[in-house]
């Protein structure tokens, strides 16, 4: 039998088959697509992350950031990340790298989608395949997570995101946040001539509206070469449990609070490592309690953060806010590197 089985190829997924295969484990990963699989995501990795993707044995080649600014207008804010560096690089870079590294281990991935799970006490199946334990790293719509009845109706107002690539030098070794009444857009240095735009809000329109409400970026940006548009959201998503008898969720399929903070990569490479640290210890139970511990300062930070920008009155002093009180800013982005 399967040890274990992880229900989605993405950057969360094959962490956990790393960590798995790294532990002596027969692991499978279920996963339909074929490899590298692009997403519309900001791009850019916590230091945490960076440390993570090491540890696991995965090089990936990318541009390294220094920490975060905010910008508004004519004033920004900006602080640097400690102990170490985050990552720009591109998704398809780092999807591929982990694949390779899976591979590497002996991990089989199978293609297809996990579908009905039917449990007992010794197993779990799905898409005809049996193991002792299921990971499910089905993503931020995961059909698992609603398969299993952990699927929770938020009643927060709905977010999207877009995503461009710019053919363009980084002008910064900083993620740059700009933000507006309409929402925010995030500048992610990622090579030597590409840099990442995505903008984030909770309207409907299309990208070249979004980018409007940020002229100064708007303006540096026009008349360079470009690459598609790529969408995500809703982004607010909510599961009841992280844990539905031998069925683990990890990375954003176990819950989701919103991009603004930038952590995806990090907690999803975090929360993978936990649920197989859980499972090798013969301790599934524990994983919900570590579970909220290592998302709890990410998911208090970041409602915190939405709650400020969508009252106008506030949102507008977030990057003031940040410029006037450098040490509030740096100690904020350090807590969630």
């Amino acid at each position: 039998m399967i040890d274990i089985l992880v229900a989605g190829g993405g950057p969360a997924g094959l962490a956990a088959a790393i960590r798995a295969a790294g532990a002596g484990r027969e692991v499978v990963v279920l996963e339909p697509r074929a490899a590298p699989v692009d997403k519309a995501c900001g791009e850019g990795i916590m230091p945490s992350g960076v440390a993570a993707l090491q540890a696991l044995g995965v090089g990936v080649a990318g541009h390294d950031l220094r920490g975060i600014r905010y910008v508004e207008g004519h004033r920004s804010a900006e602080a640097t990340f400690r102990g170490g560096t985050g990552l720009g690089v591109r998704r398809t870079e780092l999807h591929a790298a982990l694949h390779r590294r899976a591979l590497e281990l002996g991990v089989r991935i199978v293609p297809g989608k996990a579908g009905a799970v039917r449990q007992d006490d010794g197993s779990v199946s799905t898409a005809g395949l049996t193991a002792r334990w299921l990971i499910a790293a089905d993503g931020l719509h995961s059909p698992l997570r609603r398969e299993l009845g952990l699927d929770r109706p938020g009643s927060a107002p709905r977010r999207y995101g877009l995503r461009r690539h710019y053919r363009v030098a980084p002008w910064t070794d900083f993620v740059e946040v700009h933000w507006s009444r309409r929402g925010e857009a995030y500048v992610t240095p990622l090579g030597d001539r590409l840099v990442g735009v995505a903008v984030l809000s909770r309207d409907r329109r299309s990208y070249e509206q979004h980018l409007s409400f940020f002229p100064a970026l708007a303006g540096a940006l026009r008349g360079l070469e470009a690459g598609p548009v790529r969408g995500a959201g809703p982004l607010r998503q909510d599961a009841r449990s992280p844990r539905a008898g031998r069925v683990l969720l990890v990375g954003d399929a176990a819950g989701y609070v919103d991009a603004l903070t930038g952590e995806g990569i990090a907690l999803a490479m975090a929360t993978a490592s936990a649920a197989v640290a859980c499972l090798t210890a013969d301790r599934p139970e524990a994983y919900p309690a570590r579970w909220a511990r290592l998302t709890r300062r990410h998911r208090m930070l970041t409602q915190g953060l939405l709650a400020a920008a969508r009252q106008p009155g506030i949102a507008r002093l977030i990057v003031p806010a940040a410029h006037r009180l450098p040490r509030v800013f740096e100690t904020a982005v350090r807590a969630l590197q």
